[in-house]
């Protein structure tokens, strides 16, 4: 469920908007105002809340209709800043780029879909590479982005580790079956990579991100929008969010029919896995929060500093500058 950096977007822009057409929301016929969310990847478990917001009729109950569409990879950030969609799904450092970018991207973190940072890095467990430091000497696979090579290099160091001693290549796609063979190390999302892998029978050692450094427990998705969308149009930001919120609860509430409304939407993948991370996710989407979708400042200052502290960015940037909880459901 992963990921990319800024630099791709306008030309992706313009073939989503060439297909979607404009993405400001506009009344429609039948009364209900249509609004683009565009997601981060291809539908998962960490997309289900819009998509039961969408069945249950949660986004009606609000006068919406929402539009939820798949871009290239590593655009969402410039999509949503150009206006080819009203709402996206991003990640923090995504925003905290486009937020000190030599250009600064328009655009805000609205809420967290997941409280914690649920991904980590899994290798197969008959290599023993059970911490850091066994890092040494293997081939780790990833998406190839400076964050996280910087977050690998931080873990090692801390571990008594030479980074220099880590082979990494860019991922070709191979999954998660790899492991066994070709690379010893990759960056799993526990939730869909870890529970698919278990359930193929692959057993593997899984090193949690959060429980390495507390300040990358970063927020890992996040709903974006533009500041002119919530400057103009706020009451449409809290009707989304109000109705997003209840379809996440849902989930909360209701996993295993939570995961057949999402499988309508992936049906190439089997309904048990679905069913499974959904049951995993129900604990997290608000774990240790008041709310779904509730950020803290703490959060976002912790992974500044390590950003700062790691060369990814130039200086720190003050939390508000990056995210706000006002438009979310009381």
């Amino acid at each position: 469920m992963k990921k990319g950096i800024l630099m791709l977007a306008l030309c992706i822009a313009f073939m989503l908007a060439g297909c979607q057409g404009g993405k400001t929301a506009q009344p429609q016929q039948d009364g209900l105002e249509k609004v683009t969310l565009v997601l981060d990847y291809v539908p998962n478990t960490n997309h289900t809340g819009f998509y039961v917001a969408q069945e249950k009729g949660y986004f009606a109950e609000e006068g919406l209709t929402v539009d939820i569409v798949e871009p290239a990879d590593g655009a969402v950030t410039s999509l949503i800043a150009a206006g080819k969609g009203d709402f996206g799904i991003s990640y923090q450092e995504d925003v905290t780029y486009a937020r000190t970018a030599e250009e600064p991207l328009p655009i805000k973190a609205i809420a967290t879909i997941i409280q914690h940072n649920t991904s980590g890095f899994a290798s197969y467990r008959e290599k023993n590479i059970t911490r850091p430091s066994d890092f040494e000497g293997k081939v780790y696979a990833g998406w190839g982005s400076p964050s996280e090579e910087a977050v690998i290099k931080a873990v090692m160091t801390a571990d008594g580790a030479d980074f220099s001693k880590l082979s990494l290549l860019t991922s070709d796609g191979s999954s998660y079956a790899s492991l066994k063979d070709k690379v010893d190390i990759m960056w799993f999302f526990w939730a869909w990579d870890g529970i698919a892998s278990q359930r193929d029978g692959l057993p593997v050692n899984y090193i949690e991100l959060r429980s390495l450094d507390q300040r990358l427990d970063y927020y890992t998705p996040v709903v974006i929008a533009k500041d002119d969308t919530l400057r103009d149009r706020g009451e449409l930001t809290k009707k989304f969010l109000r109705a997003a919120s209840k379809g996440y609860q849902f989930c909360m509430d209701h996993p295993e029919e939570a995961a057949q409304i999402l499988s309508k939407h992936v049906s190439e993948y089997d309904v048990a896995m679905l069913t499974e991370s959904q049951q995993y996710l129900a604990s997290k989407y608000s774990e240790g929060a008041t709310r779904w979708g509730e950020m803290k400042d703490s959060v976002w200052a912790n992974y500044t500093d390590f950003m700062v502290e790691y060369g990814l960015i130039q200086e720190a940037i003050a939390p508000e500058e990056c995210y706000t909880n006002e438009f979310l459901p009381e």
